[in-house]
């Protein structure tokens, strides 16, 4: 880790199995385990695949894109910063109190904040907030199962 605990792309790719096109997350801007936050950050570029079906003419980025790169920055906090959570699977269990206030488009830089991990047995619970220049436009609490890793 950088100076604020940021986390390279490359050491992204360590933590998460996503891949491209699912990575949604570029990089860790800081990353505070005693204040159990993270701050992450997806640049939305006109060459996103998705931007060729979704509203063309007049392209959007998809919530549940939006959610996706939400979800990610809350795993790689709990795999950077517990222990028995590295070689662990975080799928999504729920989402609770979603919402879109403002559309992303290209060109966009998303800023993710993620605070307040709660966690119950491998049941995970983080309120997390998606911004572009400040503004806010999602935010949710995402909900997420840690999983074994199976070998194939």
């Amino acid at each position: 880790m950088g100076d604020k605990g940021e986390i390279t792309a490359k050491e992204i790719l360590e933590l998460l199995p996503h891949r491209y096109p699912f990575l949604m997350v570029d990089k860790v801007l800081e990353i505070d385990p005693e204040r159990e936050y993270i701050k992450a950050v997806k640049n939305v570029s006109h060459n996103e695949p998705f931007f060729q079906g979704h509203f063309p003419g007049n392209p959007i980025m998809p919530g549940v894109l939006i959610l996706e790169a939400m979800a990610q920055t809350g795993a790689i906090y709990l795999k950077k910063t517990f222990p028995e959570c590295k070689e662990k699977l975080f799928v999504l269990a729920g989402i609770e109190n979603v919402r879109f206030k403002s559309p992303v488009l290209p060109g966009d830089t998303l800023v993710i904040e993620a605070e307040k991990f709660k966690r119950k047995g491998h049941i995970i619970r983080t309120n997390v907030t998606a911004k572009v220049e400040e503004k806010i436009v999602a935010q949710a609490e995402i909900i997420a199962a840690m999983i074994e890793v199976k070998d194939e």
